[in-house]
């Protein structure tokens, strides 16, 4: 039997006897777009994350989009700083904005952006620093907060992978105008299409986001600014809207399986366990493996679905080239590329499924160690 690294079918199974009838009084109401069901999941989001606003939206990408839109970038001061270990959405949303990506290397222990390795890629043209919480956890806010301030620049959070999450216990937030969010349905809240959103605490920011995401109108057909056509649908917000109820049930049994993991991969050699943090809500269970790709063979054959978040850092992938990035000059996200592993992790896995798979990822490196050497060849 497979293990696969999401369970989609499971989680619509045990919501079916609420987003049935949902769908229904959509479809009886006959509006699909910017309806009811759009306007109640954005107070409900809004509520669970702690924020007072959240504006739905057409992806993940286009929350960042619209976001750095709303500030406002200019040619003299465009350039937005990222990690160059995340999706490749991020940085191609600030290209849509019409920014200039700027990469900074991670941090080795825990693989996000941080204000050391964010530091040496700021300065007076930056009019943004965008940290990814990456699989679930989030950066440290406090210091990239204060790096943008020094720079007059605004922080803008890609929470794309960390529904739910909190940061020194606060909601997101409270350190910073915008987080994004993205609801692919391979998220921690997914629904069964792209959808995304923006959450501020700011009434004017949401509202120009609402401005910006639907062609610069205002309840007519008048446009009222440079925008975008980029909204979130009243069937996916009928969908998101059950499945909200359950994420922090979801969040909380990710967190149960991804320490399950942790204890039966601890002292593995050949594995290093990338840290969580006790915030994080396990987006993704990440190892950094010797022999990656062998490792993935070995578990692929015995039925085993992993993933690479991400192959290649994105300062050397060729859309974002010419942003200045080469071989050696981020090493730390280049080495991570090299090593990192997504094994299966999603609310409805199974305990005994977690524990076949660390089990194999262990029989992988016995194997190895255990083969015994060639003897040598005498030469004559």
């Amino acid at each position: 039997m497979k293990i696969s690294l999401t369970n989609l079918d499971r989680q619509l199974a045990v919501t079916s006897r609420q987003w049935r009838p949902a769908l229904r009084r959509m479809l009886a109401r006959g509006q699909f777009v910017l309806g009811g069901e759009v306007s109640a999941f954005e107070r409900e989001f809004a509520d669970h994350m702690g924020a007072a606003h959240a504006v739905g939206v057409g992806s993940g990408t286009a929350a960042i989009e619209l976001c750095l839109r709303a500030e406002g970038l200019h040619p003299d001061r465009n350039e937005v700083v990222l990690p160059a270990l995340t999706s490749l959405f991020t940085a191609q949303a600030i290209l849509a904005a019409g920014g200039r990506p700027r990469f900074a290397d991670v941090s080795p222990e825990t693989l996000l952006l941080d204000a050391e390795s964010a530091a040496p890629m700021a300065g007076s043209r930056t009019a943004a620093i965008l940290p990814v919480h990456l699989y679930g956890r989030p950066c440290g806010l406090r210091p990239l907060l204060a790096l943008a301030r020094r720079w007059e620049a605004v922080l803008v959070q890609d929470a794309c992978q960390a529904h739910g999450a909190r940061h020194e216990g606060r909601p997101l937030t409270d350190f910073g105008r915008w987080v994004c969010y993205s609801f692919y349905p391979t998220k921690n809240l997914g629904c069964l299409g792209d959808g995304g959103a923006v959450t501020t605490n700011l009434r004017n920011a949401a509202g120009r986001i609402r401005l910006l995401r639907d062609g610069g109108r205002d309840g007519g057909q008048v446009s009222r600014l440079k925008a975008c056509h980029s909204r979130l649908d009243e069937i996916q917000a009928c969908f998101l809207r059950v499945f909200l109820r359950k994420l922090d049930h979801w969040n909380g049994r990710r967190a149960r399986l991804a320490s399950l993991y942790d204890e039966a991969l601890a002292g593995c050699p050949g594995v290093g366990l990338v840290q969580r943090g006790p915030e994080s809500v396990n987006h993704l269970y990440v190892i950094r493996a010797e022999q990656r790709d062998r490792l993935r063979a070995w578990l692929t054959k015995r039925g085993i679905v992993t993933g690479v978040h991400y192959p290649v850092p994105l300062h050397l992938q060729p859309a974002f080239r010419e942003f200045g990035g080469k071989a050696g000059s981020l090493p730390h996200a280049e080495q991570a590329c090299r090593e990192i592993l997504s094994l299966p992790l999603n609310p409805c896995l199974d305990q005994a499924d977690v524990l076949k798979v660390a089990e194999s990822v262990v029989a992988f490196y016995s194997r190895k160690q255990a083969r015994p050497k060639r003897p040598a060849i005498a030469a004559h």
